[in-house]
């Protein structure tokens, strides 16, 4: 049975009063906006936001014309944690762009080259160095969504969720005299909402069971303390009082991530009195969305 939860009308506000609705509103979708991306809008590829794992990372911004700070979307790709990349997820970046947006594009270490939870610190250094470098790009900070599909929704709702001076923000590069002197920037990094496309919310169930999923499984390779580590990288373990707002899409038949994955999140987040909503997609699979159930999904965003 398909299940329509939550007050629509009250996110819409929400999510509307967190992000301002000025700039939001100044580029709509039409043929005009997309003749005129290429001359307005700038794009910085491949800016480097840290080192891990011998590994350099990077991300793109895609920036709209812009005299006072904008609205940011944090924009994060799936694949299971083991395979994707940020290119792959680039059009996914339109939609948000033709409201107003910048856009920033997260590559992160995948599993083959960095176990769990790899993924998780790298979206949430990505996050600090947004935040740090704000001003320098006109993004503000204060009107941060994180989004993203699959492995990237579980990323999303962790980049998120997680409280203030998480264990999994300690590796993430102090800005200017902190490192020195400081110790960790005492900022909270903080968004303003959450995107979350079909994602892994509870993150131990994919390892041992019958939702057991071999990429998952893949993730965490042959580390011992992988079920203790998998709880505290579930996003419905983060459940509490104060969180930013959360939407949640997903499909009633997803094959890849459990549907009760989203329904489970959303019950608990209710109980707690956060501020969330799901659409659900009957019939619906792992994304491939008919028109009209990807034009009300990307109503409610």
């Amino acid at each position: 049975m398909a299940i329509r939860i939550a007050k629509r009308g009250v996110l819409s506000v929400l999510l509307i009063s967190c992000l301002g609705g000025t700039s939001l509103a100044q580029t709509p979708h039409s043929g005009d906006w997309a003749d005129r991306i290429g001359e307005q809008y700038e794009t910085m590829a491949n800016v480097h936001y840290r080192t891990a794992g011998n590994k350099d990372l990077n991300l793109d911004l895609y920036l709209p014309p812009r005299t006072a700070p904008v609205p940011t979307v944090l924009l994060i790709h799936g694949g299971g944690w083991v395979e994707g990349s940020k290119e792959e997820a680039i059009l996914g970046a339109l939609p948000y762009l033709a409201l107003g947006y910048a856009v920033v594009n997260v590559q992160y270490r995948l599993g083959r080259s960095a176990l769990a939870p790899a993924a998780v610190e790298d979206c949430r250094c990505a996050l600090t160095w947004v935040i740090a470098h704000a001003d320098e790009y006109k993004l503000d900070p204060k009107r941060i969504v994180v989004t993203g599909a699959s492995a990237g929704g579980h990323l999303a709702l962790t980049t998120g969720m997680l409280p203030a001076r998480s264990e999994f923000d300690r590796s993430c590069p102090s800005p200017g005299d902190f490192r020195w002197v400081g110790g960790k920037d005492p900022s909270e990094p903080r968004v303003a909402a959450i995107v979350n496309w079909y994602g892994i919310t509870d993150v131990a169930d994919m390892l041992d069971g019958p939702n057991a999923r071999g990429y998952a499984i893949e993730w965490f390779g042959s580390m011992t303390d992988r079920m203790d580590l998998a709880r505290r990288v579930s996003p419905v373990n983060m459940v509490r009082a104060g969180l930013p707002p959360i939407l949640t899409i997903h499909g009633d038949v997803d094959k890849l991530v459990p549907y009760s994955d989203a329904t489970r999140l959303h019950a608990a987040l209710t109980k707690a009195g956060s501020p969330n909503e799901l659409i659900t997609i009957a019939g619906g699979d792992h994304g491939g969305f008919t028109p009209p159930e990807t034009d009300r999904s990307w109503n409610a965003v």
